[in-house]
């Protein structure tokens, strides 16, 4: 995944909205019935929410009947785990490794 793609996950995860659907999800496929529930919102403002998660790729949506059913994509958060992992270890193929160090910002 580039860039774009991480930035894109973390402008979804920026809504406190957004996170608690996340959250939920993480315990498994929910209805957004039951996602709507939870929250004192319309559902078009969930539908909302929930078109930002899923252009992401955070989150994976199908038709069952009449309502929409969510679920985190797994391998979508392993790979922004992964990535926030990588951003706060130090390894070989770190950027940090490549940018030429500047005498005068010691």
């Amino acid at each position: 995944m580039d860039l774009s793609g991480y930035a894109l996950m973390f402008k979804a995860l920026s809504d406190e909205t957004r996170i608690k659907i996340v959250e939920m999800l993480s315990c498994g496929e929910m209805c957004a019935c039951d996602i709507l529930e939870s929250f004192k919102i319309t559902q078009p403002t969930l539908s909302y929410h929930m078109k930002i998660l899923s252009e992401c790729g955070l989150v994976k949506a199908r038709k069952d009947g009449p309502w929409m059913k969510y679920v985190v994509d797994s391998q979508s958060a392993r790979k922004l785990k992964d990535f926030l992992e990588g951003i706060t270890t130090e390894s070989e193929n770190c950027i940090c490794k490549n940018i030429e160090k500047y005498s005068d910002c010691k």
